[in-house]
């Protein structure tokens, strides 16, 4: 007993902590999205995080707060996209223990970012405690302050390093709950960042501060008079933030162009061809019901916009039988119709390209070539050839598309397309929003998730495009192989959708959208910088704090 309080026990053994801390980011990594529902948890994932910031606070050494953040990332990543396997072994004939392998090594390596971001909170958030006890009004904000800043740029580093892999970042637990509203302001990552705020506070509320011997140091295991009230205020201060953006506009206004040019509403036909991975570039079986299905269905479709998804017709253009892009374009070189058809272009000269046409009535042909190609998919990084040769991946080595291509313009709107993953970069599409009477209406994307089977792939892909029309205010239409073929508004609402695995034809109204949100203009002008700017500034301010603190109380 202390002052009439039980001090803290004797801490739990490394290995039950590095235990919870696996089961912790399993949580995580559910909390992306349930599999049984098909949709995120955001209650699961303040949840998980508060366990690994309690057992950061029970960690004694720098290594073990690091072996911890390991270990968190790990499960949380491995869990997050092992249908990675599938398109290893299954589609690339990857031997299935070089595919295993390939997986852990790649959730292994970004969970570097998360190691030592651990070990910064720890250090610098106060938890160390090697000089001495903590003054408790300064360590009230400073570790849940150290702690989200560091995450914010472990996220940041994996997102964009290396060419960047963002799939299953935390914040797209929150595309439904109290955060989605920050959506349009700070974008995925900064709505991460908000989480991991809450959090740090909320764990640390109830879990108290050890020393390097187990013990609680003096002056915490009898917290001082406002130690506690400190927190609540700061969630409070977040809770009022959050509750106040969700009554100012985001620049969501709905699209009022001139009636010369056009209905604000259109008439679409999404495509949905489900034809199977390991047939898809065959000749004698996926390469022929392609070419049928989908010539049929965009020819004989009345929608006013027919779209069609990534390499909807698998073969180059000079591969194609004679006449057979010339006869369906020219259905849609007049009339009231226009398509977008996803497909290889280029040739062994100039590259090849995964591209997106568009055909419309009297214009010029439109042209969109994939951006953020889709490292070992396609492209090949350096040194790494050898790897990809194990493999059998048609098509596995594009050219690159530049950043911020045109819009497609039809029916008084501006059709902005991106390519399967493409959809993960929130910053890259906000690039096309610099110029406000150039902004796009309607987002489009076109994918192949065929490549990871019936997986939670293709929910997660749905919660990833339901995060980009939030931060961009803006309808995404998906036409997919296989799923989630399907229509999302400007408020990141699912309105229409096909059964995942079905061929079939979605046809729905979409209502293009003007205005531009405050992630789109900083982040179109100047990318993720001011993220990382203001993470790094955080992150000093409570180092600095720190330095301070044997000086006194606050």
């Amino acid at each position: 007993m202390v002052n009439g309080r039980v001090a803290p026990g004797p801490l739990a053994p490394s290995w039950i902590r590095g235990f919870l801390a696996l089961v912790a980011g399993g949580l995580q990594a559910l909390s992306i999205l349930l599999p049984w529902t098909g949709e995120p948890a955001w209650w699961l994932q303040w949840i998980s995080l508060a366990m690994l910031v309690a057992l950061l606070a029970r960690s004694s050494r720098l290594l073990e707060a690091a072996t911890l953040g390991f270990a968190f990332a790990l499960a949380w990543l491995a869990g997050s996209w092992w249908w990675l396997f599938t398109s290893l072994h299954v589609y690339g004939n990857l031997p299935a223990p070089l595919a295993v392998a390939a997986v852990l090594a790649l959730a292994g390596a970004l969970s570097l970012y998360y190691a030592i971001a651990s070990a910064l909170a720890w250090r610098i958030g106060g938890l160390s405690n090697s000089d001495g006890p903590i003054p408790s009004n300064s360590s009230a904000w400073r570790f849940p302050l150290a702690f989200a800043s560091a995450w914010l740029l472990a996220e940041l580093a994996r997102g964009q390093w290396l060419t960047g892999f963002p799939w299953g970042a935390g914040g797209y637990a929150h595309v439904d709950g109290p955060l989605a509203v920050l959506a349009p302001w700070v974008g995925v990552y900064g709505v991460g960042f908000f989480a991991a705020l809450a959090a740090a506070a909320l764990a640390r509320i109830l879990v108290p501060l050890h020393s390097r011997r187990g013990q609680a140091p003096a002056g915490l295991a009898q917290r001082a008079p406002g130690y506690g009230h400190s927190y609540w205020v700061a969630m409070g201060a977040l809770a009022t933030l959050v509750g106040a953006l969700w009554f100012v506009p985001a620049g969501d206004q709905p699209l009022a162009e001139p009636s010369a040019q056009g209905p604000s509403r259109l008439r679409v036909a999404l495509l949905q061809g489900n034809i199977a991975q390991d047939e898809k570039f065959l000749p004698g079986s996926g390469v022929p019901l392609a070419l049928d299905w989908y010539g049929k269905q965009m020819v004989g479709s009345a929608a006013q916009l027919v779209v069609a998804p990534e390499t909807a017709i698998p073969l180059l253009p000079r591969d194609l039988p004679a006449g057979y892009l010339d006869e369906i374009a020219q259905k849609f070189r007049s009339g009231h119709r226009a398509l977008m058809l996803g497909i290889p272009l280029g040739g062994d000269r100039e590259g090849y390209t995964n591209s997106v046409i568009g055909v419309r009535p009297s214009a010029d042909a439109y042209r969109y070539d994939k951006h953020h190609l889709v490292p070992f998919g396609e492209f090949i990084p350096p040194l790494f050839r050898w790897f990809t040769e194990l493999m059998q991946i048609p098509l596995g080595d594009f050219n690159r598309g530049a950043l911020a291509q045109p819009s497609f313009q039809w029916q008084g709107q501006r059709l902005a397309p991106n390519i399967c993953y493409e959809d993960l970069f929130g910053e890259q599409l906000a690039a096309r929003f610099t110029l406000t009477e150039d902004a796009p209406t309607i987002l489009v994307n076109v994918s192949n998730i065929a490549w990871f089977g019936d997986s939670v792939a293709i929910d997660q892909h749905l919660q990833i495009s339901r995060m980009r029309a939030l931060e961009l205010r803006r309808p995404m239409l998906r036409a997919t192989n296989t799923g989630a073929t399907a229509v999302i508004d400007h408020q990141g609402r699912v309105t229409a959708r096909l059964p995942r695995l079905t061929r079939g034809v979605l046809e729905a109204d979409v209502e293009g959208r003007a205005g531009i949100t405050a992630f789109a203009r900083w982040a179109g002008a100047w990318g993720l910088a001011p993220l990382w700017l203001l993470g790094l500034a955080m992150l000093a301010f409570a180092g600095l704090s720190r330095r301070d603190r044997g000086r006194g109380p606050g």
